[in-house]
């Protein structure tokens, strides 16, 4: 009996044997060597999107020694996680190459943004300015509007006085006024109602008694720095007071009680915020000439 009889049943079992490992392997190189598209590991999100949103991509290939995608729109990108964004709207296919070998695509659908359609009413144009004001102070007119030529009538002189969307003007009168202003967005003109009151002047008037005049001074002094005390419009007492007496000097001497020198710009800008401040008397001091207040002497209490 030869080898081959003698050992038939062990040979057999061999074969087999050979053949199932060999089978395994194969198995097992087809898993970790032999790839394909379904191998791949990645992920497009959203995939519905409008112009301008956020495309994420990203790769997590584990075999992958390189890698590329391509967006449809004639951009590519080699990083493994990222963002995009589509500039027109369409349906797009985005592709994922590995090794440039394998490809997986993902379906990509780009909706047009959406755009909120523009008011056709345009805002209203309006005035923004006192409804009173000093006598030759200067006042503001601002015209609220997105017109671009003006044309201000103050009411005063009969002409065209601004061409300005932010204007100043000057009352020389006192009295009531209406101002108006032109726009090229309406055939119909924007009005606005103003009271000049007048500007007393005691230094300025004759065949007054010396105490009179000065007693008038006083009270016309008080008077406007308790309507600052007030809350009322600091800008219209405060240039008021300036500019008649003061001679547009803001370093004038203000002596309040007891208390220490201060200046009047100081003085009137912490009055309009010490509340319930009552003005129980004013003294001014005028220079040589009579025509500046050097010094104001106040008694005030709460």
């Amino acid at each position: 009996m030869n080898y081959f009889q003698k050992n038939k049943k062990n040979i057999i079992i061999g074969v087999i044997a050979t053949l199932l490992i060999a089978a395994l392997v194969a198995l097992w190189l087809q898993k970790k060597v032999i790839h394909s598209a379904d191998d791949i590991v990645g992920v497009v999100y959203p995939s519905s999107l409008s112009v301008g949103d956020t495309l994420l991509f990203e790769d997590k290939t584990q075999f992958a020694k390189t890698k590329r995608w391509n967006f449809g729109d004639g951009t590519t990108s080699d990083k493994s996680t990222g963002i995009h964004f589509y500039n027109k709207p369409g349906y797009y296919s985005v592709s994922l190459i590995i090794d440039n070998k394998y490809t997986k695509t993902f379906p990509v659908m780009v909706s047009p943004r959406y755009q909120k359609p523009k008011d056709s009413t345009k805002a209203v144009t309006t005035i923004e300015a006192p409804t009173q004001a000093m006598q030759n102070e200067n006042v503001q007119f601002r015209a609220v509007s997105e017109a671009s030529q003006f044309a201000w009538k103050f009411g005063e002189t009969g002409n065209t006085d601004s061409k300005d969307k932010l204007a100043i003007y000057s009352y020389k009168k006192p009295g009531d006024y209406r101002v108006t202003l032109y726009t090229e967005e309406s055939q119909e003109p924007i009005y606005h109602l103003i009271k000049i009151l007048p500007a007393y002047n005691a230094l300025q008037e004759d065949e007054i008694p010396v105490e009179d005049s000065y007693k008038k001074v006083d009270d016309d002094f008080k008077y406007h720095l308790q309507q600052i005390a007030n809350g009322n419009s600091f800008n219209m007492h405060y240039n008021y007071l300036l500019r008649t007496y003061l001679c547009n000097n803001e370093n004038t001497v203000v002596k309040v009680s007891d208390s220490k020198a201060n200046n009047f710009y100081m003085y009137c800008a912490g009055l309009q915020f010490d509340k319930n401040v009552v003005i129980q008397s004013v003294k001014v001091n005028l220079d040589d000439k009579q025509n500046c207040v050097t010094k104001v002497d106040i008694n005030q209490s709460k």
